[in-house]
Parts: structure tokens; C-alpha cells; sequence
């Protein structure tokens, strides 16, 4: 869908809370989002545990995360996507950084993160990339993609070609969105064992996120 799409119901308001240590940034970022007509930021924040309570109190759908933020130590950004993922389940965090290194990528994925864009991208880009992580799928710009799967590790290429039939059927399924409970109706099979092999499959591309899992397969020719 194009930034200039027409205005969707209320109930599919993307609310947004900014996350990033910089006002002028979130300034800026709240201009340009606000002129699409189905983005609302409900809240700012500056540091990890400002974010904590913002979100807590604001219920966004969806916080756009910069990894550094000052007077933290590191990129203490991944431990705050990790943090807010497991305190509010079914949050999509979208990482809007100037970092871009391959291993943290990955890194950010394994935290919860849903996708990935560097701050260069222009505002069409980024607008996209929130209304597919709102919808429940990642995105990722180009830069982020091919340093994703450089970042991906060596066993997780051979682990792709010992999949069983039964394991690649479930994770074309996987590919599609659904989840193991669906999984488990469209092969008819029970949750259990549709999780079961979804463990399996994680397990043996050595990834800790089922959207990896999709990922790394897609780029090996496993689908």
C-alpha cells in the first residue's frame, strides 16, 4: 500500500511509540508519520526504562526502537526489545537504527524484533515497512536483508538440506503465517506435533525465531 492510500477503519490504527535518544529525531519522525492517515504516535520515549512505562501506559501496536540510546551502556536497545516483547505479548517492534552489522541484525531478530531498517531509507520505505510489520509479517530494507543473511551462521545453510518431507510441509505452512495450531489442521496432525516440528525445524537451521527459520530456508532453496 502507498503512503498515499486512502484513510483505513479506526481499527486499524498502527499507534506508535517512538523510541530514540535524540528529540529532534522523534520530532521528526512523529511529522512524517502523522500525515498518514492510519499512524498515530501515542507516545515518546528516550531512554529503556522511559520506554517501559510509555508503553506500558500507552498500549501502542507497534514501538519503532533505535538500538543506541545515550546514557545506556552498548546498544542497550536489544535488551529493551527483548524486555518489552516479554512484557507485552503481540507488541511489534520495528528497528529503525543507524547500526548496521550483520550479527546484530540477526541478534535483534532473536530478540523479538520484527524488522529491520536503517535511518537512510526515505519515508515511503519506512511507512511500508511499519504497515507489514503491523500486519504481522517482517521487513526488512535492502541493506538490513543481505547483512541478515551474512549474519546467519554456517550450520544454519546444512541444517536447511536435513529437513524431513514432513518438516518442509510444515515450514511452506510457516512461510504463510500460520501458526502451529493451523499448522496442525492443514496437515492433520495435532498442535503438539505441529510444534514438535517447528522445534525441530528451529533446531536444525539453529535459529531462535520462527521468521528465521522462513528466511534462512528461502535463501538456502528450501522453498
Amino acid at each position: 500500500m502507498s503512503a498515499s492510500a486512502a484513510p483505513r477503519p479506526r481499527s486499524d490504527t498502527i499507534d506508535i511509540v517512538l523510541v530514540d535518544d535524540h528529540a529532534v529525531v522523534r520530532q521528526g519522525l512523529r511529522s512524517v508519520l502523522e500525515r498518514e492517515p492510519d499512524v498515530r504516535v501515542v507516545g515518546e520515549a528516550g531512554s529503556p526504562a522511559a520506554a517501559m512505562e510509555v508503553v506500558a501506559a500507552t498500549r501502542p501496536s507497534l514501538v519503532l526502537l533505535d538500538l543506541k540510546l545515550s546514557g545506556a551502556p552498548g546498544l542497550a536497545g536489544l535488551d529493551l526489545c527483548e524486555a518489552l516483547v516479554n512484557a507485552h505479548p503481540g507488541l511489534a517492534v520495528l528497528v529503525l537504527t543507524t547500526t548496521l552489522d550483520d550479527s546484530i541484525v540477526v541478534a535483534a531478530l532473536r530478540r523479538g524484533a520484527r524488522g529491520y531498517v536503517v535511518k537512510e531509507v526515505d519515508t515511503s520505505e519506512l511507512v511500508r515497512a511499519i504497515r507489514t510489520v503491523h500486519s504481522g509479517q517482517n521487513a526488512f530494507d535492502p541493506k538490513s536483508a543481505s547483512a541478515m543473511v551474512r549474519g546467519l551462521s554456517a550450520p544454519s545453510a546444512a541444517g536447511a538440506h536435513s529437513l524431513t518431507a514432513r518438516e518442509m510441509e510444515v515450514l511452506r505452512l510457516l512461510a504463510r503465517g500460520m501458526s502451529n495450531g493451523e499448522i496442525g489442521k492443514a496437515l492433520f496432525i495435532s498442535q503438539t506435533t505441529a510444534k514438535f516440528h517447528v522445534a525441530n525445524i528451529m533446531r536444525k537451521l539453529d535459529v531462535g525465531h520462527r521468521a528465521e527459520a522462513v528466511y534462512v530456508a528461502s535463501k538456502m532453496g528450501a522453498l
